[in-house]
């Protein structure tokens, strides 16, 4: 694992990229991800239909979520320690944070509460890119301080009092599953009313009948882009570099080893006769470490950094007013 990570920390590799084969649990349909007023998203190449399964937005929510244990709102065991800021109501209790939120530190639960120190913190923190060229480390530093996340799934921090506005990072992990050989699954069914079949459907009575729209694929896969160069691009110290490509790893390791049920008739899982064990394929023969060696070097890895983190124990805390 070490000389593995190594490999990719000397500075050689800019990106690490993995195509990983999935499969339906059960039969060969499923259903994609769709979108208002264009529903699938179904493209051609030249051997055939593409379509989008899932799309980089809606991953990145999930390799957040896998962070997160929703049933006590804490970090999962393996990340405790990191940095990251956490919301609570009036009355003490976890409202959000920021691996929950859409926007991360730019959540308006954090910024614009009446309890707004964290936002006068973080504006000190920030006053010396108000002007002139944006020092990357000066940002990254100040990110990794509070929410470690932002660096590994971007962040636009778009209130003018923090540096006009100006402030923003890419992801440095990105990722979407697409399908290929690509057949549309028609059916259908009817929503049954056995008290009055022909009552008025606008009002919910009566018998109303629809059409199910799923999809069969000759393959599907999930890729996912670790930017390496950008992540040595901070300008952070080794122990933070080495952390966040970590973190990076973990959360695809979780993805792919957890829940893949996308949606009600999309449960997905990888196809281990396709690929037995997950290997890159940039730099090629890199093979993904399990998460028993990722927990292991992670707890390492935070606690090499825990001076550079904020709040107790990483955990930074804003009160927002319902």
């Amino acid at each position: 694992m070490n000389k593995n990570l190594d490999s990719l920390l000397d500075g050689q590799q800019t990106r690490l990229l993995f195509s990983i084969p999935l499969r339906p649990i059960q039969t060969r349909r499923f259903q994609p991800t769709g979108f208002p007023d264009l529903g699938p998203a179904q493209y051609q190449v030249d051997e055939g239909t593409c379509l989008l399964v899932e799309s980089a937005q809606s991953m990145a929510n999930r390799l957040e979520e896998v962070c997160w244990d929703k049933a006590i709102d804490q970090l999962v065991a393996p990340l405790r320690g990191l940095s990251y800021v956490r919301v609570n109501n009036q009355d003490g209790d976890y409202l959000t944070s920021t691996i929950t939120e859409a926007h991360r530190l730019n959540s308006p639960y954090i910024l614009e509460g009446k309890d707004d120190s964290f936002a006068k913190q973080l504006k000190e923190d920030l006053s010396v890119l108000a002007t002139g060229p944006i020092n990357r480390k000066v940002l990254a530093e100040t990110l990794f301080k509070y929410d470690a996340n932002s660096l590994i799934h971007g962040i636009f921090l778009a209130k003018k009092e923090l540096a006009g506005g100006r402030l923003r990072v890419a992801r440095a992990l990105s990722a979407f599953i697409e399908a290929e050989q690509v057949e549309i699954a028609m059916s259908g069914g009817v929503k049954n009313d056995h008290v009055d079949p022909s009552g008025d459907t606008s009002k919910g009575f009566g018998n109303v009948p629809f059409s199910r729209e799923e999809f069969t694929a000759g393959k599907i896969t999930a890729y996912f882009n670790i930017d390496l160069a950008q992540i040595r691009g901070y300008g952070l110290n080794d122990q933070a570099t080495r952390l966040l490509v970590l973190l990076a790893l973990f959360k695809i390791r979780k993805l792919v080893d957890g829940d893949l049920r996308l949606r009600t008739a999309c449960d997905l899982e990888v196809d281990q006769q396709e690929m037995p064990k997950i290997t890159a394929s940039r730099p090629a023969g890199f093979e993904l470490p399990s998460s028993e060696q990722l927990e292991q070097e992670l707890s390492t890895a935070i606690k090499a950094c825990q001076d550079s983190f904020a709040g107790d124990l990483g955990v930074t805390t804003v009160s927002y007013k319902l």
